[in-house]
């Protein structure tokens, strides 16, 4: 209950920050260009709190339903307005102005992502310099010739720093038939290997591409933290503190290895070799099958953890100058604004899976998580969502800032402004769009609970 309430109140907190700025950024620009602002409202729905300030007594108010918000403009389509303020109306402005004042929610959305992330890179991200473990046999980073500490600074030409980096390096090639891994050797020389992607499923894509692919971090040899009491690693003889060298003949270099060596042995043995007071033994577990989203995995009953002096000697911060800074903030606002579109894209022509869409669900959950992670991870997660919002909001549907955007153009190409007719043609079209999608979304989020 604790967990569930964290999660709600971050997602709360997300959702709050997010909409404040969306909202401004129309208010904002709407006084600049002269329009009078009768309300500005987180939520929506009924108003539970309200107070009028300032020289135009704007209305700001806190509504009902916590998802979203709204700002009202003066509009003589919708309420009967004085002499002096039919001048001031958004329905008499020029197309141009309110083409910017629609269009600067999203902007706004946009440029709280490149403030933070300008932000976190002054501050300095901390993250794992990408040391690669030997890849298993049979994967396309075994193919490419990768070999054990290797460690990855560029791909496609783009530097990479973190494990992070890598992974969202790769992530961007989705759709690629290879990318270029540039590597710099153990012994210092440097290596660039052609990695194959076009054997990853849509399901690797989603869940571990990194490991998919066979690009393994080097953490050491994962320590056994927990043995659960009646479990197979319990009847094996396994103890805290033991390490884990290797599984089934292959070196062990982080707790992930562990895990996916143990899931793909349902009821099946998996040999451990284990360090233990300064000897290896060797001890034969066979995990529990359980069924586990959707499919049969094996559990052995163990927590691990990674050798902390390992991890230490891999960890790092990267941090950059305030110029710096906000050149990679832009840069990197970017281009997970044109990941989006282009996932959308994908899912759209069925080369990416419509399992991507998340719902309110999904989102409480990662906002919960990240805010758990700290406060860094939590701000990243919060840009995450605001470029998704941003974007989003842009897709020419009817309802959006977007539909309305997609008729200024209208306007502008016609001479006129669209017809009432097409106007309510439009929406509902957009109303039933928006239906189909929060469906989906929330199916999706609904499949991932069970």
């Amino acid at each position: 209950m604790i967990d569930l309430a964290w999660k709600i109140g971050a997602f709360l907190v997300v959702l709050g920050v997010l909409v404040v700025f969306h909202e401004f950024g129309h208010f904002a620009v709407a006084r600049l260009a002269g329009v009078k602002v009768l309300r500005f409202s987180v939520g929506f729905g009924r108003i539970v709190w309200s107070r009028r300030l300032g020289r135009e007594r704007t209305e700001w108010a806190l509504s009902a339903i916590p998802l979203g918000g709204y700002v009202k403009m003066a509009d003589e389509r919708e309420d009967a307005l004085s002499p002096e303020d039919l001048p001031r109306a958004f329905n008499r402005q020029s197309v141009g102005k309110r083409i910017a004042i629609v269009a600067a929610g999203p902007i706004a959305n946009l440029l709280l992502a490149v403030a933070i992330f300008t932000a976190t890179f002054v501050v300095g991200v901390p993250g794992q310099i990408p040391v690669l473990a030997p890849p298993a046999p049979g994967t396309p980073a075994a193919a490419a010739g990768f070999a054990d500490r290797d460690r990855v600074v560029a791909v496609d030409g783009e530097k990479v720093a973190t494990l992070q980096d890598l992974r969202w390096r790769i992530v961007k090639a989705q759709g690629h038939a290879a990318a270029d891994v540039e590597v710099e050797r153990s012994d210092g020389s440097r290596a660039t290997r052609s990695l194959a992607l076009s054997s990853l499923s849509n399901a690797d894509w989603e869940n571990q591409p990194l490991a998919a692919l066979g690009l393994r971090p080097d953490l050491g040899a994962p320590i056994v933290d927990q043995v659960a009491p009646g479990k197979p690693a319990e009847a094996a003889g396994m103890r805290e503190g033991d390490r884990i060298v290797a599984v089934d003949g292959r070196a062990a270099r982080s707790p992930s290895d562990v895990a996916s060596a143990t899931h793909a042995k349902p009821g099946a043995p998996v040999v451990f070799r284990i360090a233990r007071d300064g000897a290896e033994i060797d001890l034969a577990v066979v995990p529990e099958a359980q069924e586990q989203g959707g499919r049969r995995i094996g559990l052995a009953g163990l927590r691990l953890k990674a050798d902390a002096s390992a991890v230490a000697s891999v960890t790092t911060t990267v941090r950059s100058n305030p110029v710096e800074a906000l050149a990679a903030g832009v840069r990197k606002t970017w281009e997970l604004s044109a990941f989006t579109l282009r996932m959308l894209g994908r899912m759209i022509t069925g080369d990416a899976s419509l399992r991507n869409l998340s719902g309110p669900i999904t989102l409480a959950d990662y906002a919960g998580q990240s805010a758990q992670a700290g406060m860094l991870t939590f701000v990243g997660y919060l840009a995450l969502i605001s470029i998704s919002l941003g974007v989003l909001n842009l897709l020419p549907i009817p309802l959006l800032d977007g539909g309305h955007l997609l008729y200024y153009l209208a306007e502008i190409v016609l001479g006129r402004p669209v017809s009432d007719r097409a106007f309510e043609v439009g929406q509902r079209i957009g109303m039933a769009l928006l239906a189909v999608l929060m469906t989906l979304a929330l199916v999706n989020d609904v499949s991932r609970l069970f």
